[in-house]
């Protein structure tokens, strides 16, 4: 019998109860990728989209060459899907080397065009280097992806001649899609670094207001900070890893990041106390936000209350250090340091990178499952005719890529995405007569990539598909008879992902959040020992130190944040997968939660609180290891046998931290209650 309650309703009909729901509805995990995603329209990109992919068509109109102008429409395609960074420079690299390895695959793919498992055998061979260079990072994941797709493209479709030809004007599409990203560079040539530097600020205010109230809002406020922090780093560290000498703009930028971080820590300590801060403090935090967007410079002057606490000296001497650097016009460009270390020169990070994929079992074995997959597909379509058969090994190019999500949500996704964009396709190729209407109409179909990318997967693909469909038809001119066949191909490749790279690889539907975990769990407990244990007695000694600390701290939250993605993507499995992945949540936040009291400890400890005895903080870290070594021998934390507590002073700066460690192994008892 259902266990459904409905509620009666004036005018008598029963309604369902919120949250709720129906007996046919369609499962928790695929509503959650049909769910669209709150992220704003980037509407910069919408605009270039709609003209990078349009004036191609104008121009191949023109020119009576509307074959040449899809080709460089096509080229403009990847370079939208691309264009994802923030800073200039990135954006340099996430378009113009996808567009490199995108030219050398199609020159491939026209090369055995026609030549039946000559093509098959490459498009295999082409998979497996794809893959394996998508586990470098995101560049090299967008550089594979380009590289097999144009590959797959190359051998399916009829290129003009000479060979050559074709990789040219994909090349300039994509070149052309960077052209107009870059025109505003001279405007606002460090406005992304200095507004991700903003907006950690921000973050941070938010956090610290949060600081005191309900633990749920001060995680999800803390965790905000640490994606701000991560992002800010990240284009600011990798800008300096591309500028030769020490640019001033970019090390008071530094300065302004480094000098957050004893804010960062503070923060944890003023929310154990359990008592709101004053309202000055994050309002003070927001006003050097501003000053950091607009760059203001000037004499600080903070209102700010008397401190009463040990957290309250801590947060009140970090907000005015950081109010005299953010504020100071000509930072010291002698005594700035990079917290996370700078990034190694290009050409070391890239020598690295192939060394490590070359010996990575995980990158060999992404690669195989790749090629199997792009094997079985090609050799599928080379056996039993079917008509444009590349879409099958598109199909399988875009689903079968991990490092995005789901593999088997994705497939269900792409599936539906797939039938909603021939919906529209249909209607295009139908009623709009080929020509000049075709730019127009293309203006429409381009824009809607970006705008319907930063919602999800599903509808991306619904935006993509008819964009295809309709450049695909100006190369083969069959009109609405290409809706049909697309849709049949986008099922048999769906059915290829699922069966061959999904249920064929137990790891796919194992979720991966419990070894990850314990990595994590690790990792706190060499933080307890650096940020408790002995340290030199040297100036120079204790500056090292104090640099390992924070250097472990970012990341370990790194690490976390991984985690957490990692969550994201299992809850999207179908059971058990997802439901395995939900039970190790409660567990995540706790490892968060003794990060942050082992902060706001030796926070206490730098403020005038007694340290703790070593031994005690070797206990702590002995328990950890034991989580860890918990975690990782079961596949639910349920399964788990929890350590023995050791006994601890409840007078301890540590207690708080214990305290901690004790609802984690309440997480990991089998016999507490069930949520």
């Amino acid at each position: 019998m259902s266990t459904e309650r409905t509620e009666e309703i004036p005018s008598g009909r029963a309604r369902h109860r919120p949250g709720r729901s129906l007996p046919l509805s369609p499962p928790a995990w695929l509503l959650k990728g049909l769910r669209p995603s709150s992220a704003p329209i980037p509407w910069a990109a919408v605009l270039r989209a709609g003209i990078a992919m349009a004036a191609p068509l104008a121009v191949g109109f023109a020119l009576d060459e509307p074959e040449y102008g899809a080709l460089v429409s096509m080229g403009a395609l990847s370079g939208v899907i691309g264009d994802i960074a923030d800073a200039y420079r990135m954006r340099i690299l996430n378009i113009a080397v996808p567009q490199l390895f995108g030219a050398v695959g199609v020159a491939l793919g026209t090369l055995v065009f026609g030549h039946g498992w000559v093509a098959v055998g490459m498009l295999t061979l082409i998979a497996l280097v794809s893959g394996m260079i998508s586990s470098i990072g995101t560049v090299a994941s967008v550089s594979g992806l380009m590289l097999l797709l144009n590959a797959v493209v190359g051998a399916g479709l009829p290129m003009p001649q000479p060979w050559w030809t074709a990789p040219l004007l994909l090349s300039a599409g994509g070149l052309f899609v960077l052209a107009l990203t870059l025109l505003g560079w001279p405007l606002r040539g460090r406005q992304p670094e200095r507004a991700a530097v903003a907006a950690t600020y921000r973050a941070l205010a938010d956090a610290l207001e949060a600081a005191g109230g309900p633990s749920a809002r001060y995680d999800e406020r803390r965790q905000q900070v640490t994606q701000a922090l991560n992002q800010a780093y990240d284009l600011v560290l990798g800008r300096r890893a591309r500028v030769h000498g020490r640019s001033p703009a970019l090390v008071r930028m530094l300065a302004q990041l480094n000098v957050l971080i004893p804010l960062v820590e503070a923060a944890p300590a003023a929310h154990l106390r359990r008592r709101p801060l004053a309202p000055e403090i994050p309002a003070a935090v927001r006003e050097l936000a501003a000053a950091v967007e607009e760059g203001r410079t000037g004499t600080p002057v903070l209102d700010l209350p008397a401190p009463d606490s040990q957290s309250e000296r801590a947060i009140d001497a970090a907000l005015r250090h950081a109010a005299n650097i953010v504020l100071t016009p000509d930072p010291d460009m002698r005594n700035v340091d990079d917290r996370l270390g700078r990034p190694a020169a290009l050409r070391v990070r890239a020598v690295r990178a192939v060394r490590d994929m070359m010996f990575s079992e995980a990158s060999w074995r992404y690669g195989l499952r790749l090629a199997l997959c792009i094997g079985l597909a090609q050799a599928l379509v080379s056996v039993v005719e079917i008509e444009r058969s590349y879409w099958v090994a598109l199909t399988v190019t875009f689903v079968l890529k991990p490092d995005f999500g789901s593999v088997f949500s994705r497939a269900v996704l792409r599936a539906l995405g797939t039938a909603a964009g021939l919906v529209i396709a249909a209607a295009v190729l139908s009623e709009v007569p080929r020509g000049w209407w075709d730019v127009p109409v293309m203006m429409v179909l381009a824009a809607l990539i970006p705008a319907f990318s930063v919602k999800g997967y599903a509808f991306q693909t619904a935006a993509i598909t008819p964009v295809i469909l309709l450049l695909s038809d100006l190369l083969n001119h069959q009109g609405f008879d290409l809706i049909r066949p697309r849709l049949l191909d986008s099922l048999i490749g769906c059915a290829i992902t699922l069966v061959a790279g999904y249920l064929l690889w137990p790891e796919s539907w194992h979720t991966r959040i419990g070894d990850r975990l314990a990595d994590t769990v690790d990792d706190a407990a060499r933080y307890v020992e650096r940020a408790f244990g002995s340290h030199p007695d040297t100036e120079a000694g204790l500056r090292a130190a104090r640099t390992a600390r924070l250097q472990a701290r970012r990341r370990i939250y790194r690490e976390l944040s991984g985690v957490r993605s990692e969550f994201q993507r299992a809850l999207t499995e179908p059971p058990p997968t997802g439901a395995r992945a939900a039970a190790w949540w409660p567990l995540v936040v706790a490892v968060e939660r003794i990060v942050d009291a082992t902060t706001a400890a030796r926070v206490r400890v730098n403020h005038g609180a007694e340290p703790p005895l070593p031994s005690e903080a070797e206990a702590i870290a002995e328990d950890l290891r034991g989580l860890a070594r918990g975690v990782r021998r079961v596949q639910s934390p349920e399964l788990m046998d929890p350590p023995v507590a050791p006994s601890v002073d409840e007078d301890s700066v540590l207690a708080p931290v214990r305290q901690e460690l004790a609802a984690a192994r309440a997480i990991a008892d089998p016999k507490r209650e069930a949520p």
